[in-house]
């Protein structure tokens, strides 16, 4: 089934956890600093590292026969970026193939999205586009995408909205199913101050083709369910658009997480906890981890899912 039916149908979906945070803390593999993770696919040592992160999330989701999405490690590979990096725009290509030969050697639905992220600090929302400066800046990274075929689009991390209107603009054209994912203060705001209800109803007000849904990443749990809870996101929009999280290990703020320079994780079973109490009052469906996550955190999401559901996920 393809992307679009399988939200639509699933009660949850499992997401990948962590990927660039282990390569750096388990592997010592070093970034490039124009396009961050995006390179290491044409390096031997560093693409099996991320191979094994990669296999590591899909095994989960096959002992739980539970859908999954994986994003390619691309959101700092803008057109910018690459052109200053001294890679090809085949670098996109190459970031999606290398995922779906992963999900053509799994029994289970898997959907490979082609990630992106704004221009500029997504922890502060400095150098913020406007939307038609992000509606042209980044089609060509989702044209890119759509040519390489992956299954869906995903904005990353979006902290203003100007930008993240612009990006949906982008992501639209392309026809793929997409979706806009937030940096969310427990304030219930974005990093610019708009609320989460005010972000969802300007985009989907903003585009025909609207975003499959909306999310959230690299924000705790309880976080989010604190930024949820304000009268303001207590809204229709809120209740029926906003449908997941990739959970942060940590609840520190983003400045703090940012400028971090030893990991912040709290426990694989703590976590799961969290995830499933914010599960329980809002029923996110795509479920997965960022920053301070790896497979035993996952795993545990996973276990709580299947124990929650039984057999028949689909």
């Amino acid at each position: 089934m393809d992307f679009e039916t399988c939200f639509n149908r699933a009660p949850v979906i499992l997401m990948e956890g962590a990927v660039g945070e282990r390569l750096r803390r388990e592997y010592n593999i070093i970034f490039d600093e124009k396009v961050a993770l995006a390179g290491l696919i044409y390096d031997a040592d560093s693409r099996q590292a991320m191979y094994n992160i990669f296999v590591e999330y899909v095994k989960i989701a096959e002992k739980y026969n539970l859908p999954f999405m994986a994003t390619t490690p691309t959101r700092r590979a803008n057109k910018e970026r690459v052109i200053q990096s001294g890679f090809s725009e085949k670098i996109i290509q190459d970031n999606v193939l290398f995922l779906q030969q992963i999900k053509n050697s799994t029994s289970i639905d898997m959907f490979v999205g082609g990630l992106m992220g704004c221009r500029g600090d997504a922890y502060k929302a400095t150098e913020v586009l406007s939307v038609e400066e992000a509606q042209e800046f980044h089609s060509w990274q989702a044209d890119l995408f759509k040519s390489a075929e992956a299954d869906f689009l995903y904005a990353g991390i979006m902290p203003a909205l100007p930008e993240a209107v612009g990006m949906a603009k982008a992501m639209e054209s392309t026809g793929l199913p997409y979706i806009i994912s937030f940096m969310i203060r427990d304030n219930g705001r974005l990093i610019d101050g708009t609320t989460l209800n005010d972000a969802i109803v300007s985009i989907d007000n903003s585009v025909i083709r609207k975003p499959i849904c909306y999310m959230t990443n690299c924000v705790h749990p309880i976080i989010l369910k604190k930024a949820l809870s304000y009268p303001f996101n207590q809204t229709k929009s809120v209740k029926d658009r906003f449908r997941g999280i990739q959970a942060n290990a940590s609840p520190l703020s983003p400045e703090k997480l940012d400028n971090c320079a030893d990991l912040k994780s709290s426990g694989s079973v703590s976590l799961a906890c969290d995830m499933m109490e914010l599960y329980n009052q809002f029923t996110p469906k795509i479920l997965g981890g960022c920053c301070g996550t790896d497979n035993t955190h996952i795993e545990e999401i996973a276990k709580r899912i299947k124990e929650r559901y039984g057999l028949n996920i689909l």
